[in-house]
């Protein structure tokens, strides 16, 4: 049973954002520790969980095994 609330976190939102942004401007998406450092996060731990948690949504979709291959879906 999935107990996530349907809506994303400000956290889970801001990280959503400079994906797409990074996205746009370069192609791809910024590695972890890039993420972590644009979003003042002290630990790459903290990106990937909300990361993994954008995953399941199915707001993110991982191509590969690196975050960097993450794409937005259609």
């Amino acid at each position: 049973m999935n107990r996530r609330p349907e809506h994303l976190t400000a956290r889970e939102e801001e990280v959503l954002r400079a994906v797409r942004r990074s996205i746009r401007d370069r192609g791809e998406a910024l590695s972890v520790r890039e993420l972590a450092r644009e979003l003042g996060l002290r630990s790459p731990a903290s990106v990937v969980y909300h990361l993994a948690n954008l995953e399941e949504r199915g707001t993110l979709v991982r191509d590969g095994r690196s975050w960097q291959t993450c794409r937005l879906p259609r």
